[in-house]
């Protein structure tokens, strides 16, 4: 009696140690990675592959810039003109402002759909090159020697090598992202009429001299954004 019963402590407790190693296995194993594209995917797999591997790192990167917004607003809501603490001197120099406002409209996150919308442009949905190789998701070019980079391809006039900027992370690119959009005087009237308007497609129309493709560029990442109902990852903002 007390062998079978020792037997079957055996055999429960080897189940158990196989259910929990064969979850451990789900959850460490990624579904998806960013260096291997799975060959003939479906359009639906390759979607979900793309947000797969691109909502949680736009997701964190909005939420640390969206917090870092409010807590600036807040503070120069608090305090006088004439005094400004060191991160808001240190902030407006690091975004190129002078002004209160200016500093607000570039610590502002746009929209996670017009990055995620971009993010699919840029990166043929998380297929390109670019992406595999140096988690370059928005297609940014480097014309910095001291960069971690790698060449395109194509040669721009077929003999000036066009470099892209390569990255740790996808997260970092991100990063990269919205700063480049924050800082830049090319994203002025972009930046002006997000801190204006919650219209996606109205900031969008402001994105045309984000590629050479210029209103043609800024009509498709509109379409791309209504198309595959990428505002829903806005609403998140509602209940926050």
């Amino acid at each position: 009696m007390n062998l079978d019963i020792s037997t079957s402590m055996k055999n429960i407790l080897v189940a158990l140690f196989l259910s929990i190693s064969f979850l451990h296995a789900q959850v460490s194993t990624p579904k998806y990675t960013v260096s291997e594209v799975p060959k003939k995917m479906s359009v639906k797999t390759k979607k979900q592959r793309f947000y797969y591997l691109l909502v949680p790192p736009i997701e964190k990167v909005y939420k640390e810039l969206d917090l870092q917004y409010k807590q600036v607003k807040q503070e120069l809501q608090d305090n006088n003109a004439s005094i400004r603490s060191e991160k808001i001197i240190r902030l407006k120099k690091e975004y190129k402002v002078s002004s209160d406002d200016d500093l607000l409209k570039a610590l502002k996150p746009h929209p996670r759909s017009i990055a995620l919308a971009q993010a699919a442009m840029e990166s043929a949905w998380g297929t390109s090159r670019f992406i595999r190789e140096a988690n370059n998701v928005f297609g940014m070019w480097s014309s910095n020697v001291k960069d971690n980079r790698i060449a395109a391809d194509e040669k721009r006039g077929g003999t000036r090598t066009i470099w892209l900027r390569k990255f740790d992370s996808i997260e970092d690119s991100v990063r990269a992202y919205y700063k480049t959009l924050a800082r830049g005087k090319t994203y002025k009237e972009f930046r002006d009429v997000k801190m204006a308007t919650d219209d996606v497609y109205l900031m969008v129309s402001k994105l045309d001299k984000y590629s050479e493709r210029g209103e043609e560029y800024t009509k498709e990442l509109a379409s791309m954004i209504r198309y595959n109902k990428l505002t829903k990852y806005d609403q998140k903002e509602e209940n926050e």
